[in-house]
């Protein structure tokens, strides 16, 4: 902690639910796509974010343009027709949601695991108490600070902290295992020499 300096972790909280997991396609592949529903060129403006319904109304061909594969399109798809069920929640109701109860409900979603909602819950709604135990970069973190894993040791397996072990040394951070998340993070950064920037 006292290498990496104090906690610092920019949220970007404004977008829904369904605009958040569906940016999570490669940059320009949701550069492309967002591209698709708007007009583009000098003087354009960028078009607005597709709601639900474009997606399930656009065409398959729209989607492939954009360099969607065909299970990312049905990942887009089912995302789109969940959030219009309900099954995805708004942001409003997000925010008055258990951190348990958001893993379930977005969890239903076809390609999105425990994993992404984890991150979703740090980075977009800014949760102070995830401890995404199945993270490469936290479970590297963890044996470096807490195993006998050195920065200059070829990372395998074995060296990796299984998850219950993780959280029995998380419940001595609650309530705040994110911030705790962000250190091991930070560990690896240092391990490896890189300059710590700003999240």
């Amino acid at each position: 902690m006292e290498r990496a300096g104090p906690f610092r972790l920019r949220i970007a909280s404004t977008q829904s639910p369904f605009e958040a997991l569906h940016g999570r396609a490669a940059a320009t592949i949701h550069r492309r796509l967002l591209e698709s529903f708007g007009e583009t060129g000098p003087g354009a403006s960028l078009a607005p974010h597709p709601t639900a319904q474009h997606i399930l109304d656009a065409p398959n061909q729209q989607l492939r343009a954009a360099g969607l594969s065909q299970n990312k399109m049905q990942a887009l798809r089912d995302l789109a027709a969940k959030t219009l069920d309900g099954t995805v929640p708004t942001l409003q109701q997000v925010r008055r949601m258990s951190d348990a109860a958001i893993i379930e409900h977005l969890t239903q979603v076809r390609g999105i695991g425990k994993w992404t909602v984890e991150m979703f819950l740090i980075f977009r709604l800014g949760r102070p108490d995830v401890l995404p135990v199945s993270d490469y970069g936290v479970r590297k973190g963890f044996a470096l600070t807490f195993g006998k894993l050195k920065p200059e040791d070829k990372v395998t397996p074995m060296d990796l902290p299984k998850p219950d072990v993780m959280e029995k040394r998380g419940e001595k951070w609650r309530p705040w295992r994110s911030v705790a998340s962000w250190y091991l993070w930070r560990a690896c950064d240092l391990a490896a020499g890189k300059a710590l920037q700003p999240e």
